[in-house]
């Protein structure tokens, strides 16, 4: 027996340890159609959650039914599946003008069947242990599975990425899958005459026991679904006000999980009392720092404090839920598939009807408010201290939601909010005298400055400085002649400012909510002399579909944010950007982050690609509104670099032997973090 169980801990383990290492390569495999959006993950994470969901209710139909031959059905045509997958994936050049239905479909069609499998497997197998064990259900292997999780996160930006090309990755899982297919078809036959036995070894044994009330069932769902509103609105909230890290949404995840495993494995661990009033407090402070529109804190303050505040928040939904759970084993199903209905409805509310219901990003707040009043639900029987303390704190934070709502319509002549971003134009006062300042943001990051006055209106800002690296590319590139310029990223046009008459400039964007910003709030595109233009969808796959643009300039706008867009930093996309330049044209990528050193990355793809590079470094002019910039120029014209007014501004670039060459198939950016 003791082989067994051993046996059936180790199914569990390698069904979540696949379950969550699927998930990022999956994600991967998307970003390049969607231009490397934050928002790719967020909308995967409602995916992975609904097909969890699929899972649990297919476990908790099958404990019902025993039919283990259309188990071992589904075993092999997952297996297929995911032998299919590792081979080839869906071809999704074509689908970002409906991202999240392309999204759902390209990931139902690859790992669907294979995901829902795994996500069976840990309810399942703990309804056919206690079968054979004729006890209760083991809901630690439920912390188990878990664990597993967080291993394979763990793993997969530290070893699995920098290490293995991406089709090694789907290959390698797909052999983990099949090692799984085949335990768990050998635990299938071996239980197959358990299968059929109620849980708790007779019917009689439950007729004693209590069913659970509806009251707890609600709070199946209701608990789960704030921490999932918690993972996914904190998440989302870090990498666009806090930090634009990538892989920074590794850390709430990590957080999540380790909330799982303390309740369901230690359970006691934290007495409620300070669970709720390390909560209490996290929600008022951070409630305050919410209030403060437009103020940033230092990273490491504000990671730590979120962080904290996701911690407890989830450990005391979590910790409640399995406080709640059923005492009947023939209900253990049904509160794991409600556990994971009320992960999948949070994942939804956040990341897919908040973005098409408000135009500003309300998500952490209605968060808190939701944890607030689940805090008030929870502990309404602990006395008139508790209700009094839950009652004032979720009226606190439904004024905090409505302060915010009022906070973001001020000086904000418009705002909206899709799959891509949430984009916000603020008007304020520049620091020039008697003119206005608009600009475009996505959280903290800014997507273009203008200044309002004769003087200022037609100069370019922030990134484009005329002694920034595209500046001196522009105004040296074709000594007078008319320019060809291609510009992937649009933001709000402001490289349509150095259009002179019989210029040509042709911005790719992804976003649709960017082109109408641009072109009606903004002016730069209006007032440019150039012929100017705009072409929505990803760059990449735009280019592949053109015929030769003969671009003098080629500009990659598009590293700023927190999800490097790394399908346009590969050895092809290069090759492509080559096809689209007349001969002697200069690729300038733009390349100030904060977080991540693409230098050397770039110089190894120029060598790659036979062409000189260049690295350029401008600084800020708050008069003038002009930010400190970095910017890689990249030409095949080596006496574009030796010209008077170049040669004394550009600088060698930077190697670093660590980095290797990013291709379509392989790509890391964990060797290039700042730490």
């Amino acid at each position: 027996m003791t082989r067994l169980r051993t046996l059936f801990s180790g199914a569990v383990f390698l069904a979540s340890f696949l379950l969550f290492l699927v998930e990022p390569i999956a994600a991967k495999q998307q970003l390049p159609v969607f231009g490397g959006s934050a928002a790719v993950w967020i909308t995967c994470l409602v995916f992975f959650q609904t097909a969890l969901l699929v899972g649990y209710l297919y476990a908790h139909w099958l404990v019902r039914r025993s039919n283990w031959i259309l188990h071992f059905a589904l075993l092999s045509l997952a297996t297929a599946s995911a032998i299919g997958w590792s081979a080839r994936s869906v071809d999704m050049s074509r689908a970002s003008q409906h991202p999240v239905s392309s999204i759902f479909a390209a990931l139902g069609i690859s790992i669907g069947l294979p995901f829902l499998m795994l996500g069976a497997t840990s309810p399942l197998l703990q309804v056919w242990l206690a079968r054979i064990e004729t006890r209760g259900i083991p809901y630690r292997l439920f912390a188990l599975s878990n664990l597993a999780s967080l291993l394979a996160l763990a793993l997969y930006p530290t070893l699995i990425e920098p290490y293995l090309t991406l089709r090694l990755q789907r290959l390698v899982w797909c052999c983990g899958f099949a090692a799984f297919a085949f335990v768990s078809a050998i635990l299938t036959w071996r239980t197959r005459s358990a299968t059929a036995t109620p849980v708790q070894g007779t019917v009689e044994n439950e007729s004693t026991i209590t069913p659970a009330p509806m009251s707890h069932k609600l709070l199946w769902v209701m608990l789960p679904m704030g921490a999932a509103m918690q993972l996914s609105a904190v998440t989302s909230y870090l990498t666009q006000n806090i930090a634009a890290i990538p892989l920074l949404w590794i850390l709430p995840l990590a957080v999540y999980l380790i909330t799982l495993i303390l309740a369901f494995q230690f359970p006691n661990l934290l007495p409620r009392g300070i669970i709720v009033r390390f909560l209490v407090v996290m929600l008022a402070g951070l409630g305050y720092m919410l209030s403060q529109i437009d103020v940033s804190v230092p990273l490491r303050i504000g990671l730590s404090f979120f962080l904290a505040e996701v911690f407890f928040a989830c450990l005391f939904c979590h910790t409640e839920a399995y406080a709640l759970r059923p005492e009947r084993a023939s209900e253990s199903t049904l509160f794991y598939l409600m556990f994971a209905a009320g992960g999948a409805l949070g994942s939804f509310l956040i990341g897919i009807a908040s973005p098409l219901i408000f135009s500003f990003n309300y998500d952490l707040a209605l968060t808190f408010f939701i944890t607030a009043l689940l805090g008030l639900a929870v502990t309404w029987s602990s006395g008139w201290a508790q209700r009094f303390l839950w009652g004032t704190a979720s009226a606190l934070m439904l004024a905090l939601v409505v302060m915010l709502h009022v906070a973001y319509q001020r000086d904000t002549p418009f705002a909206v909010r899709n799959f891509y971003a949430s984009l916000r134009v603020r008007q304020s006062l520049s620091a020039y005298p008697g003119s206005t300042m608009r600009t475009l943001t996505n959280g903290t990051i800014q997507h273009g400055t203008q200044i309002f006055s004769t003087e200022l209106r037609k100069t370019p800002t922030t990134y484009y400085a005329e002694d920034s690296g595209v500046g001196l590319a522009l105004r040296f590139c074709c000594h007078g002649g008319a320019r060809n310029i291609g510009v992937v990223g649009l933001g709000v046009g402001t490289i349509a400012a150095y259009g002179r008459p019989g210029d040509k400039i042709r911005f790719y964007e992804i976003n649709p909510a960017v082109y109408p910003i641009a072109q009606h709030l903004f002016t730069y595109m209006r007032d440019s002399a150039a012929q100017v233009d705009s072409v929505e969808g990803d760059a990449r796959t735009t280019l592949a579909a053109e015929p030769p643009m003969g671009f003098d300039v080629l500009a990659i706008d598009a590293f700023s944010g927190d999800a490097i867009p790394l399908h346009l930093l590969t050895t092809q996309a290069v090759e492509l950007y080559k096809r689209h330049l007349a001969p002697g044209g200069i690729l300038a990528f733009h390349i100030s982050n904060s977080h991540v050193d693409l230098e050397p990355e770039i110089t190894l793809l120029a060598k790659a690609s036979g062409m000189d590079v260049r690295r350029v470094s401008s600084f800020e002019n708050h008069d003038r509104g002009e930010f400190t910039a970095t910017w890689m120029l990249l030409t095949d014209n080596s006496s574009f670099f030796t010209q008077p007014e170049v040669a004394g501004r550009v600088r060698n670039p930077v190697e670093d032997p660590k980095v290797r060459l990013w291709t379509d198939n392989y790509s890391s950016l964990l060797p290039l973090l700042r730490w």
